[in-house]
């Protein structure tokens, strides 16, 4: 199992970081060749089930996920999101927690993500390549604001 952390500070509010970091179709905006899917009517809740398809022309994969816990933050309340990963060769989970400050919000994303068939030997870098892939996908999120759908 490869399990990293990112942490974020960002001026935005936690209702707005939040807003961004849950737009799950904005992730397939942000990370190169995935796009995605809701199997669930929005809003999302806990229960909601949607799919990030990472492609290459016809060779990709599914990484279904589940939410299965959700908290919007709310005041001086902390938001958290739980999914469950629930693919045939991905799983594991990630939380994503939003903490209000005083000059904006605070971002804690954990992350103990498990490929199916690769060996336990290969979780070092599998932990380190999705740490700069996922904190660059956080970036992105914070950086630019969600156009209108």
């Amino acid at each position: 199992m490869a399990i990293f952390q990112i942490t974020r500070d960002t001026s935005l509010s936690a209702a707005e970081t939040w807003r961004r970091l849950t737009d799950w179709e904005r992730h397939g905006d942000v990370v190169p060749l995935t796009r995605v899917r809701f199997r669930t009517p929005p809003p999302t809740h806990a229960g909601t089930v949607f799919v990030a398809r990472s492609s290459l022309g016809p060779v990709g994969f599914d990484d279904v996920m589940e939410v299965v816990g959700w908290c919007p933050p709310d005041g001086a309340a902390p938001g958290r999101c739980r999914l469950e990963k629930r693919g045939t060769l991905m799983t594991g989970w990630a939380e994503i927690e939003v903490f209000p400050a005083a000059d904006g919000s605070a971002v804690v994303w954990r992350e103990d993500l498990r490929v199916r068939w690769l060996p336990a030997l290969c979780d070092g870098v599998l932990s380190s390549v999705s740490r700069r892939v996922f904190g660059r996908a956080v970036d992105r999120l914070l950086a630019t604001a969600p156009a209108a759908r």
